[in-house]
């Protein structure tokens, strides 16, 4: 007769808890199936009928948000260039004054730029225009609008910083 060697009581019984525990290591990840997909495509191409008519109807308010938001942030720029140097640059010296030390006159002599990388163009791809002095204040920054003229209603209409 062949004896065989005795195990310890305590690795060859399990706990009752051990039994009631799922190997979580055999189950796989469950993906998505397609009936899930189809619901989430359905709820996507609704959402885009509805959102993305709204946003091409207005372009025209997009570009004149746009050009008050340029003018901000160039009058911004002109305020901290006559920060430094005590005076707006002259209207010949224009918008180019917050990107290159200007020449000519009024002087600046602590000129700390660029106060901006580069001018911008405004949403109708034409420069924005500069007064100092200006009609409507100590400058104006303006934009003609979608037509390039002065005056206009809608989006033709002239966009400035006294607005």
């Amino acid at each position: 007769m062949i004896q065989r060697p005795c195990q310890p009581l305590a690795t060859t019984m399990r706990r009752p808890s051990e039994s009631r525990i799922p190997d979580l290591q055999s189950r796989r990840p469950r993906g998505f199936t397609l009936i899930e997909i189809l619901v989430v495509v359905v709820i996507l191409g609704i959402l885009a009928a509805i959102v993305v008519p709204r946003v091409l109807e207005r372009p025209g308010e997009a570009r004149v948000t746009r050009a008050k938001q340029d003018i901000q942030n160039i009058v911004t720029a002109l305020s901290l260039y006559k920060l430094d140097n005590y005076v707006y640059p002259g209207t010949e010296q224009g918008l180019e004054a917050l990107v290159a030390k200007p020449s000519g006159q009024p002087e600046a002599p602590n000129w700390k730029g660029p106060y901006l990388d580069r001018v911008p163009k405004d949403p109708w791809s034409r420069p924005y225009l500069y007064q100092h002095p200006g009609q409507h204040g100590d400058i104006d920054v303006y934009s003609y609008g979608a037509d390039g003229r002065p005056g206009g209603d809608g989006e033709a209409a002239d966009v400035g910083n006294w607005q």
